[in-house]
Parts: structure tokens; C-alpha cells; sequence
């Protein structure tokens, strides 16, 4: 029996001469896997909608393995994301995330929403790396991995300076920052920055300006943690890093020529 869901194209595999095996992230079932005959084919049908980072609706026939996928509807192809590297690589990211963090037909709307609202804010011209770095903060419960950002990790404070640890997996207040020597210093619009991208509805995000050197221990933070706690190897993640570096050379090339 076919069945109709809302869906995000999370990646496709090529499989023979003219079909893919498409995963789609669902709102209604989770991650599910589906064959496209005929897709690759630039005249078929499924060409547009089996597109990564296609939006639309989509008509499959659900299994245990690989289903299959009949008909589809874009709402929206993500055109935008697609055709800048920039922002292709950060979408690239999110999805891949979301991918390796979740499991096969587990449903999840309140995910489904946040991934498709962040692929349609930087589809609009969003910061990327603000968008990235709330999404990720979103993931950590996700993954098991919440910080403690509301109080002091070690002796529980609500007030006072406040920088981060890995080892205590949340905040430490000046009073505790020795038990942890690699704590990362926090400005205070880190520390609240941290604590709006981890609790706000995105759905409510207004205009966020972030400085760089704000940017900068933000960056630090989630990658640390990441790299400590998550347990995932993200292929778009080492390519990001990658292209962050090019977007650094060329920005101090156009420094240096003015």
C-alpha cells in the first residue's frame, strides 16, 4: 500500500544505470530509504523531487528494508542552498547530521521542523554559521549530549563569569574554572548566546548580528563537544572546515590587495 508523507531528500546513492536509493528524513515516520527507478534519468518524473535537499510530498510504499517510491511533489527544491558552496556546504552539514544522529523510521516532527525551518532561513539568506551553530546546540538533546548551561556544572552558581568545559560538559563559574585547565573563556554574550540557541523557538528568531570574536568561542565550544561526546565521523563537516579555510585566504587576499 502506498502512503503519502512530507519529506526532505537527506541523500541519494546511485544504484544501476538509471535508478537511486533515496533517503528521505519524513515527517510523519523519521528517516526511511526508498528506491527511485528510473531517476537518474533526466526525463523521469522522479528526476527533480530526488534532488538532496529536495522538499516536497511524497506518494512510497514503506518496508523494513528499502521501500519504494512512486510519485512526488516538490514544494521546494532548495535552489538556493544548492547553488552557492557556501551555503551547500552548511546545508550539507545539517542534513548529515541529522542523518548520523538519528535512526531508521523513528519519528521525530519536532525535528523535521527544525531541519526544514534552518534549510529554509539559509535558503533566505540567513547567516550560515549562526544557523549552523543553533542547530547544532538543538542537536545535543537529541544525541543524548545536553550541556548544563543554566547553572554552574560543578558547584551549581547562577551568577558570575562563566567559561566552558568539555570535561564537566557545561558551564564552570570563575569560583570553579581551576578544576578544569582547558576550560574555553567565555565573553558573556557567548555564555548568553549559548543558553538563546539552545532553548528559543526558531520559528521566533529575529535578526541575530554575532561579532567574530563571538563567532569564534562559539565555534570552539561546539567543536569541542562535539568532538568529545557525539561519536560521529561527518564527511560535510571536514569539508566545511575546508572551505571555511578558502573563505579565510581569500578574505585576507582582498585585505591585502586594498
Amino acid at each position: 500500500m502506498f502512503e503519502k508523507c512530507e519529506a526532505i531528500v537527506m541523500r541519494t546513492v546511485d544504484y544501476g544505470e538509471t535508478n537511486k536509493i533515496v533517503t528521505l528524513f519524513t515527517r510523519e515516520w523519521g528517516k526511511v530509504a526508498v528506491m527511485a527507478r528510473g531517476a537518474k534519468k533526466p526525463s523521469s518524473r522522479l528526476s527533480a523531487v530526488t534532488q538532496p535537499l529536495a522538499y516536497g510530498h511524497y506518494l512510497i510504499r514503506r518496508s523494513r528494508g528499502v521501500g519504494l517510491l512512486h510519485q512526488g511533489e516538490l514544494i521546494d527544491s532548495m535552489r538556493a542552498l544548492r547553488e552557492d558552496l557556501f551555503a551547500a556546504a552548511y546545508a550539507a552539514y545539517i542534513v548529515e547530521l541529522t542523518d548520523k544522529g538519528t535512526e531508521e523510521q523513528k519519528r521525530n516532527p519536532y525535528l523535521f521542523e527544525l531541519l526544514l525551518q534552518t534549510l529554509q532561513y539559509m535558503s533566505e539568506g540567513r547567516d550560515l554559521e549562526i544557523m549552523t551553530f543553533i542547530y547544532e546546540m538543538k542537536m545535543l538533546p537529541v544525541l543524548g549530549i545536553p550541556p548544563v548551561l543554566d547553572r554552574c556544572a560543578r558547584c551549581g552558581a547562577t551568577e558570575g563569569r562563566f567559561s566552558f568545559s568539555v570535561k564537566e560538559a557545561g558551564f564552570l563559574c570563575h569560583r570553579c574554572e581551576a578544576a578544569d585547565p582547558h576550560q574555553i573563556p567565555l565573553s558573556p554574550a557567548s555564555a548568553r548566546l549559548l543558553r538563546l540557541f539552545y532553548h528559543i523557538d526558531l520559528a521566533r528568531l529575529g535578526s541575530i548580528s554575532v561579532k567574530e570574536g563571538t563567532k569564534a568561542e562559539l565555534r570552539a565550544v561546539l567543536s569541542s563537544y562535539y568532538d568529545e561526546y557525539a561519536g560521529l565521523s561527518l564527511k560535510a563537516k571536514r569539508f566545511l572546515e575546508q572551505i571555511a579555510k578558502l573563505g579565510d585566504k581569500l578574505d585576507s587576499s582582498g585585505r591585502h590587495e586594498t
